[in-house]
């Protein structure tokens, strides 16, 4: 029976086995595959079999359908091959046919791992997932810094002033 495995790191022992009839994936319970991370929409996809290929169709997703990077449009259907990879927001699929095929390990990808192979890779350079660099912290810690000496220079002087007054 054709499944989707997880790839992704804390859902890798779901394994769904992918129907004939039409199925939704998503965060919500009410989906045939519930799919409980933050990057899913609650109503992601839906998936059916047709021949050896499994049919994706996006539902409109906040964070996007993918097949090996590539973005599905919404509401059209694109078929999923065997070996292929499928992407919900930051959860990865790969799609296995359940025929005896060459046994290869499964990798496991971390959530925002943007230093492994290409199939293993899900945050990209231009990707929305990708970890955005943050000044405002070292902004705010410098201006920190600056005022602490400030005010330690402040208490010295008004220490020394008050040794040092006429009587």
């Amino acid at each position: 029976m054709p499944k989707l495995v997880c790839l992704t790191a804390g859902f890798t022992d779901r394994v769904f086995d992918v129907p004939a009839e039409k199925a939704s994936i998503g965060r919500l319970e009410d989906n045939r595959f519930p799919l409980p991370e933050p990057s899913v929409s609650s109503h992601h996809c839906e998936v059916s079999v047709k021949g050896d290929d499994i049919v994706v169709k996006d539902l409109g997703s906040t964070n996007g359908t993918f097949i090996n990077e590539n973005q599905l449009a919404p509401e059209k259907e694109t078929p999923l091959r065997p070996g292929q990879t499928l992407r919900l927001g930051q959860v990865e699929f790969r799609y296995e046919t359940g025929k005896r095929q060459t046994e290869q390990p499964r990798p496991t990808v971390k959530i925002g791992d943007a230093a492994g192979s290409p199939t293993t890779v899900i945050a990209k350079k231009n990707s929305p997932f990708a970890k955005k660099t943050n000044n405002t912290n070292k902004i705010f810690l410098a201006v920190g810094a600056v005022l602490v000496v400030i005010i330690i220079a402040l208490l010295v002087v008004a220490f020394l002033g008050i040794g040092q007054g006429t009587p």
